[in-house]
């Protein structure tokens, strides 16, 4: 065969074909990529390997909830935050016959005081698919578990840990109400719901007003008074004077946001701080009073020593009995004392049904009415961290409404309203709307709805009732309490009043000569503590605040 220079060796094979430096070029670049590819892939292959075999310790869920930022007290405590929690499950299925005594130990050492060795034997042989053995499992307890799960799966392969990110209340119960809970993509109550796109579209903490020290002090005490009066419910809110920003706001019952939440709404769950309206009773001298100074009524004597009989133009009886006094004011002012007239201040101080009715019935057609109307008792609060129920007053204002609406009768006002209320007449005149978010030096919204002269009238009056009557039980040593009582009994079907039932208020400024804070406090028919006492605001919601009061002092002016 001849060879010829440059020719192929073959020369049936790859003719036409020559050769290009720009060619190779091509090619080796190509190959760096490709062996570049190849180990990116292989990266991401050990990587997947490695995913899978946590996998396969434990199921990885996806987020119960969206990315959220946390909510804390004034003080930086957290009250809702997101965070990693477990749920141990067991698949009966899975469990060998000769593993059976053993995975019942397991079981048992998950939780000794749940689970004896026969109850789990009864959860192996039970034939379901899936039994959660403990759920919610967050912080130490968490990892204790995941380890202990993770070493015995390696053995028995019949457990699973599930980890989701939850969204968490460390307070639990006591701030159920004002934080309110967070579903899957949104706020569902409280400030979860009312600030719900800050809090989705912020990292920062939301910084809320309450301190959580004296939430917990509240929570406690109305705790300790509704066991100790057998109480329905128990209610109870503190705000500053000047500022507006609410420190503590709670209601019992109350329930746990971390359990699962119904999806029914249960009358636990309702926010009646806001959301119902009550008759206050004799809290509402407080507005009487201050309506008869405002028309220069203070000085006038009034009759309190019999019943006051209302009558209609035909001289008809306008009510089916007449306005009358309790036992107590019979017993101690008129008949001990030996009082037959009061004037406006001492109407107030003892607390008289007769005398601010005939007070009431001296007042022009439309003060009352209007009183009202300027203190917001007439429609629905809309305040920035939700909206309250409308506050029932009387559609007319004939004498019979007048006279019975000057001690809180036929007049519903939502514990927010009444706070409000009874903030602006001791506050210097000022009416204030309330924050729940902790507020910087800046403008307060709010407007004069009294006389600053008349406000610190009252506040006096105020001081003698916690000093010398009715609110005696709230006093605290080294500061001056003012307050005010009310016990209304509660309405029965057909309208009239449940003498068994009542609710029970005592409403207080501090200090009174400079005021800084308001407090109310709320007993649902609340019941005699033993044989023999009574059930007025005097004996369960006035010991109750004075318990309050005593324990917050020392965070309010440390």
């Amino acid at each position: 065969m001849k060879f010829d220079a440059g020719k192929d060796i073959l020369p049936h094979e790859f003719k036409g074909i020559t050769y290009n430096r720009d060619s190779v070029q091509r090619l080796k670049i190509i190959k760096v990529f490709f062996l570049a590819f190849c180990a990116i892939a292989i990266l991401r292959t050990l990587q997947f390997g490695l995913e899978n075999s946590e996998c396969k310790k434990h199921t990885v869920s996806m987020s119960e909830i969206d990315a959220r930022a946390d909510i804390v007290d004034r003080n930086g405590v957290i009250l809702a935050t997101n965070t990693q929690i477990g749920h141990i499950k067991l698949y009966p299925p899975k469990v060998k016959e000769e593993h059976i005594d053993d995975v019942a130990r397991v079981i048992h050492e998950i939780s000794p005081e749940e689970f004896s060795i026969e109850t789990a034997l009864k959860f192996i042989r039970s034939g379901k698919k899936g039994i959660y053995l403990k759920e919610n499992l967050i912080g130490e307890k968490l990892k204790e578990q995941l380890n202990f799960i993770d070493n015995v799966n390696r053995i028995y392969d019949c457990f699973d840990f599930e980890l989701i990110t939850k969204r968490y209340y460390p307070q639990r119960n006591v701030f159920s109400h004002v934080v309110g809970v967070a579903g899957k993509d949104r706020g569902l109550e409280g400030i979860e719901r009312t600030y719900d796109k800050y809090l989705r579209e912020n990292k920062d903490p939301l910084k809320i007003s309450i301190d959580s020290r004296i939430q917990n002090i509240f929570h406690e005490q109305l705790t300790i008074a509704m066991n100790k009066y057998h109480a329905k419910g128990a209610m109870g809110m503190l705000m500053n004077s000047t500022t507006g920003e609410m420190l503590a706001m709670v209601q019992l019952p109350d329930f746990n946001p971390n359990e699962k939440i119904k999806a029914t709404y249960d009358e636990k769950r309702k926010f009646k701080l806001l959301r119902v309206p009550y008759e206050m009773g004799s809290v509402f001298k407080i507005f009487n009073t201050a309506i008869a100074y405002e028309n220069n009524l203070q000085d006038r004597w009034y009759e309190v020593d019999k019943p006051l009989m209302i009558y209609d133009k035909f001289n008809r009886p306008a009510m089916k009995k007449p306005i009358d006094d309790v036992a107590s004011f019979k017993r101690g002012v008129i008949k001990k004392r030996g009082i037959r007239k009061l004037q406006a201040p001492d109407i107030m101080l003892y607390s008289c049904n007769v005398g601010s009715a005939r007070m009431a019935l001296e007042f022009p057609p439309t003060a009352q009415q209007e009183f009202f109307q300027r203190l917001h008792f007439d429609g629905p609060l809309d305040l920035e961290f939700g909206k309250t129920e409308t506050a029932l007053t009387h559609k007319t204002w004939g004498k019979v409404e007048r006279a019975t609406a000057a001690f809180g009768h036929g007049v519903n006002v939502t514990p927010m309203h009444l706070l409000l209320g009874v903030n602006a007449m001791t506050n210097g005149g000022f009416y204030i709307y309330p924050t729940l978010l902790k507020r910087g030096i800046g403008a307060i919204r709010g407007e004069r709805v009294l006389d600053p002269e008349i406000s610190a009238k009252l506040r006096q009056i105020m001081y003698r009732i916690a000093e010398e009557t009715t609110g005696k039980l709230a006093r605290v040593e080294g500061m001056e309490i003012g307050g005010k009582t009310g016990s209304a009994e509660k309405r029965a079907v057909d309208g009239s009043a449940d003498k068994s039932r009542n609710m029970t208020v005592f409403t207080g400024v501090f200090p009174v000569s400079v005021p800084q804070y308001v407090i109310l406090i709320m007993l649902d028919e609340a019941q005699a503590e033993h044989k023999g006492s009574g059930r007025t605001a005097a004996q369960n919601a006035v010991p109750t605040a004075g318990a309050i009061l005593n324990g917050i002092m020392p965070l309010l002016f440390e």
